[in-house]
């Protein structure tokens, strides 16, 4: 994924700093877990990068409004970012806030939609709440 991201870098004409890379690199290795832009900041530090909470969340917001990533918002939570910018559904854990991707057959095609409703989806998201197997332990269900 890492790949693909720096070559829509690229082909958007954004520089590929040592900043982004390293931004890159962490929402890379960190794809199931859909981090938060301070999650980022403190595995960068652990790592030894140098970068500020500003930068982290500049880039992050640069990478997503030129759709290159994806940012997640949400009203009872911090934003989330993932690398995974194509159609499939959000399962969010209400008990630890864990964020999983799940790839479904059946998503809509969005120009089915264009054909028929003449209506242009710029931007759909799909989410799932409950809980995870480990969080389902703890609830009663």
């Amino acid at each position: 994924m890492r790949e693909s991201i720096i070559k829509k870098l690229k082909d958007k004409g954004l520089k590929l700093t040592s900043q982004r890379l390293a931004i890159i690199e962490l929402l890379d290795n960190m794809t199931p877990i859909h981090p938060s832009a301070y999650l980022i900041y403190h595995e960068a530090r652990k790592k030894g990068k140098r970068l500020s909470l500003s930068t982290v969340y500049a880039t992050l917001k640069e990478l997503s409004k030129h759709g290159i990533i994806r940012m997640l918002e949400f009203d009872k939570m911090g934003n989330r970012y993932e690398a995974n910018i194509k159609e499939h559904i959000n399962l969010i854990c209400k008990g630890c806030n864990k964020i999983m991707d799940y790839h479904s057959p059946f998503m809509i095609d969005t120009r089915e939609i264009l054909r028929k409703c003449r209506f242009w989806v710029t931007d759909s998201r799909v989410e799932y709440y409950g809980y995870c197997q480990k969080c389902s332990k703890t609830q009663t269900i």
